[in-house]
């Protein structure tokens, strides 16, 4: 088979060298081109580098390029990924400093609250660029699929707007389902199959069976509380699932940020959460995260491209998704996933504009839903909550209307649960001040914006969190691997 795929922001090096290699594992598409492209060269001639050396060693057919004008790179693809992060680091810390002044704690802040809502507004009008660019340059009928945060708003901006053939793509499901049968002693995930359902990391496994037996809500929580490492780790979702009946697929630290329960009080945020790693619930965790991966992979990159000089092992292939998808449409080959797509009915008890992720079966008819689920009750709520405040959100990013933005910020459930309505406008005038060069749409609003916060007498405070690390240097970085590797 030959065709074009081309890949956006693949200056994120290794989660573009995982989809390249996922991508080579299917013994049909060793003939395909695939167009990298990014705003930062430095980043595209690094990835460049890994993946023709990728090429080379294993002699496949596969042509790699390169380019900083995206429109060249989606000239004829068919289809489209996009892992961009609009604002890069820099914009990111914002979404995490400028809350914390107002007593929002964030453990990554790019789905919604305050980090996440901003985000999306950075994110929105670049991926409807995108979606212009797919419409009038690539393939006929091409398929964009989005891997960016906040997954629901960048989903659902593409959709409405965009008018794109989109599906938004995770792997939160599958690394929620790895938990659960190795909690249950199962000898493979395959063992496990299972029905997870709701919205782009608030997902609930509403269904679960092990080796065809049905697994209730008080086996799952002896599971995970009888286990070593899980029992401190995700002592949140437990709670939750305790509470709820269901087990959430999304990480302890995300889940806390998208309740208003966990994360309102500073001296109660050590009892849910675990800082053995920053997926936790660590303050600013994903943003120390991606600072420290990012100061290595620069620092180390000789090593990396001498390891990309290896044989393609089809074993090793990732479960993310994309190219599953791209087998299944191309080869027929039936894939089942769990996908990012307008509810319009599949989940009975979710708006039909939602933008819901839920089971799916691809071939070459495309991606078939499973209609006909309906969430329990509080699940519902829960994503009802969050729906509400997305919705809110795409629609301010695309009309630049800085109060609807503000409303949408008011409505987010950690937000209400710590900050006044004066607070939160005033939060978002300085968050919105602060990334005005990535926010085109408010351009209008900025002025007026500087001025009230020139009059603001809203208090704020100098305040890091209630549980944050500092970043780690190269040095302590390479010490603690060295150290890893001798304990194994």
């Amino acid at each position: 088979m030959s065709f074009k795929i081309a890949i956006i922001g693949a200056g994120s090096v290794g989660f573009t060298k995982k989809l390249f290699t996922d991508l080579l594992c299917v013994p049909e598409f060793r003939d395909i081109e695939v167009a990298l492209t990014d705003i930062s060269q430095h980043n595209l001639d690094m990835i460049r580098a890994i993946l023709d050396k990728i090429v080379e060693a294993n002699g496949f057919p596969v042509k790699v390029t390169a380019h900083t004008d995206r429109r060249r790179a989606l000239e004829g693809a068919k289809y489209i990924i996009s892992c961009v992060r609009v604002g890069g680091l820099e914009a990111y810390a914002d979404d995490i400093r400028i809350p914390l002044k107002y007593g929002i704690d964030q453990c990554v802040g790019d789905t919604i609250c305050a980090g996440g809502i901003l985000y999306g507004q950075r994110n929105i009008p670049v991926i409807l660029d995108f979606c212009k660019d797919v419409r009038e340059v690539a393939a006929p009928g091409a398929k964009f699929l989005n891997y960016a945060n906040p997954m629901a708003m960048n989903t659902w901006a593409a959709i409405e707007y965009g008018k794109v053939d989109t599906v938004g793509l995770c792997h939160g499901v599958q690394h929620g389902a790895e938990q659960i049968a190795e909690i249950l002693g199962a000898k493979s995930p395959a063992e496990l199959d299972y029905i997870c359902s709701g919205i782009n990391h608030q997902t609930w496994f509403i269904d679960l069976r092990l080796n065809g037996r049905k697994i209730g809500k008080e086996e799952l929580v002896a599971a995970f509380e009888a286990h070593p490492v899980f029992s401190q780790q995700e002592k949140l979702r437990i709670d939750v699932l305790k509470r709820f009946g269901v087990y959430s697929t999304e990480s302890n630290g995300h889940l806390s940020e998208y309740l208003p329960w966990y994360r309102k009080r500073p001296e109660e945020i050590a009892r849910w959460i675990d800082m053995s790693d920053w997926i936790h619930g660590e303050t600013g965790g994903y943003l120390r995260h991606s600072t420290e991966t990012r100061n290595w992979f620069e620092t180390e990159f000789p090593q990396f491209l001498a390891s990309a000089d290896k044989p393609i092992d089809p074993a090793k292939r990732s479960n993310e998704h994309a190219s599953h998808i791209l087998e299944a449409l191309e080869t027929g080959r039936v894939y089942r996933g769990h996908f990012n797509v307008k509810n319009n009915g599949v989940i009975s008890n979710l708006p039909a504009d939602a933008i819901i992720e839920s089971p799916g079966f691809v071939d070459r008819f495309g991606i078939n839903m499973v209609s006909g689920i309906t969430l329990p009750e509080a699940c519902a709520a829960t994503c009802m909550a969050s729906i509400n405040v997305q919705r809110m959100s795409v629609h301010a990013a695309v009309t630049g209307d800085i109060d609807l933005l503000k409303l949408a910020v008011l409505h987010d459930p950690l937000v209400g649960a710590v900050a006044t309505p004066e607070e939160v406008w005033q939060m978002v005038d300085e968050m919105v001040v602060a990334q005005a060069r990535w926010l085109p749409q408010y351009a209008n609003a900025v002025p007026a914006a500087k001025e009230r916060l020139a009059k603001s007498s809203v208090k704020t405070r100098d305040w890091a969190g209630a549980a944050r690390r500092n970043v780690r240097s190269i040095e302590e970085l390479r010490a603690e691997k060295s150290a890893l590797k001798k304990a194994v």
